[in-house]
């Protein structure tokens, strides 16, 4: 008969991890490295398998990085350049200073808060109507079934295939003619193009509203009319706040066209106190030989200040709208 005798705990642990070892070097083929791998369960690090499997994005990543960030680094670095040349500014910040700044925003010939004023206003109020009037059109879209539903669909994307800038002497002939009649939103107003922008984004911005308003389920609206909702109480109460991530992309989208865009806005506005950012600044690098590259450098870095302050204040609104949808 066997000896059944109890081995103490002690024991028993030194002769299981004694047999795991055995096995572990019984299935590395005797390799003392397998085995310490095989029995710890954590593999030696290597750098051209954490390379092979991961280290190559974090590359790609870096150099994607580096090649986007590179035109703002050498922005500020020539803003900060004294000389107000170009060429100086190839050694990234070997000359700094603020003359530039002071010189754009003393210098009595060149109104650069006015721009910068007229800016914020067109780009402010181009945002706010552009996803007002987009929302109300999506939503009509969405959930309401009349005639030339379909046909209204196609036709905007059809009509956005082709690119606003081809349309700039119509649209310069239009607000031309409707100068004679109306001065106050023809040639030369921040209403005209405002309205025009308006005409351009609103397209794109429904269409890609109607997509994000087929995504709320339908039930919710009727609930809503069962408990005696109008439309407009649905919209204004209920589907807004379900759709604020996407609100929040056009009006974001919306802002930054209206700030970098310069063709229409230069046909349209003549007056220099009523000129945008982007056509004023122009001015400041037009003449090859008085080109002032470290004032325009200056007056872009200021302009894009806006829309980064825009864009982190609608980013937890938009990082949150879509991580409360995912767990829905």
């Amino acid at each position: 008969m066997a000896d059944q005798t109890p081995v103490p705990g002690s024991q028993r642990g030194l002769l299981i991890g004694g047999l795991r070892e055995e096995h572990a070097a019984a299935r590395g083929g005797g390799d003392p490295e397998l085995a310490r791998t095989t029995t710890s369960g954590k593999r030696p690090f290597r750098f051209g398998r954490w390379f092979r499997a991961t280290g190559w994005r974090h590359v790609v990543g870096i150099v994607t990085v580096a090649f986007a960030l590179f035109p703002v680094v050498f922005v500020i670095s020539s803003s900060l350049n004294p000389n107000g040349t170009l060429t100086g500014s190839n050694a990234l910040f070997s000359k700094i200073g603020l003359d530039a700044y002071a010189r754009i925003l003393t210098n009595p010939q060149v109104p650069f808060t006015t721009w910068f004023g007229n800016t914020l206003i067109i780009a402010g109020v181009t945002a706010l109507l552009t996803v007002f009037l987009g929302a109300l059109a999506a939503y009509a879209f969405s959930r309401m079934r009349f005639t030339g539903r379909r046909f209204g669909l196609i036709t905007i994307v059809v009509v956005q295939m082709f690119p606003q800038m081809l349309a700039v002497v119509a649209i310069f002939l239009v607000m031309s003619a409707i100068s004679d009649w109306f001065p106050a939103i023809g040639l030369n107003t921040h209403i005209g193009l405002i309205m025009v922008y308006l005409g351009g984004a609103l397209g794109v911005n429904t269409y890609l509203m109607y997509g994000y308003f087929n995504t709320v389920p339908a039930s919710i609206d009727e609930a809503a009319k069962i408990d005696g909702a109008s439309h407009a109480r649905i919209f204004f109460t209920i589907i807004l706040r379900l759709v604020a991530p996407i609100l929040a992309v056009v009006a974001l989208l919306s802002f930054i066209f209206s700030v970098n865009e310069y063709v229409i806005a230069s046909a349209l506005l003549i007056d220099t106190e009523n000129q945008t950012l982007a056509v004023g600044l122009t001015k400041l690098v037009s003449n090859p030989r008085y080109a002032d590259w470290a004032a325009f450098s200056a007056g872009a870095v200021i302009a894009a200040l806006p829309v980064v302050v825009l864009f982190l204040y609608l980013q937890k609104y938009i990082v949150g709208g879509l991580s409360a949808g995912s767990v829905k």
